[in-house]
């Protein structure tokens, strides 16, 4: 399945900031984790997902530090900070509101339990 652009961009912020919520990452480790999530559902690029952290860091929501792997390869390390959580907060809030809607909304056109196409 194809999740719409649309969806992705507006999905980005709070599933980036959730993911640092756990801890630090660094860049590929995040991609990864949303594939995780999304069961396989989305699979973001580097082209995608280093713009949202600049932009992120911009906002002060997220910091960033370079770090070492156990494989001695330095990567830059993302981290939430107190104003991203604020956000993070505020943006499940959000995101609460949008998805009982939706839910409300699709409970009333499914097809009533028993009812056969036709002679609803």
């Amino acid at each position: 399945m194809r999740i719409d652009k649309d969806l992705v961009a507006a999905s980005a912020t709070p599933l980036v900031l959730g993911i640092l919520s756990e801890g630090d990452l660094y860049g590929y480790a995040i991609l990864k984790r949303v594939s995780e999530l999304s069961g396989g559902g989305m699979q973001w690029t580097d082209g995608m997902l280093y713009p949202l952290l600049h932009r992120l860091e911009r906002l002060g929501y997220v910091s960033a530090s370079w770090g070492t792997s156990e494989t001695g390869r330095r990567r830059k390390h993302y981290a939430i900070t107190p104003s991203g959580r604020d956000a993070l907060a505020e943006r499940q809030q959000q995101w609460t509101v949008v998805a009982e809607a939706l839910r409300q909304v699709w409970r009333s056109t499914q097809p009533s339990p028993g009812a056969v196409e036709g002679w609803a």
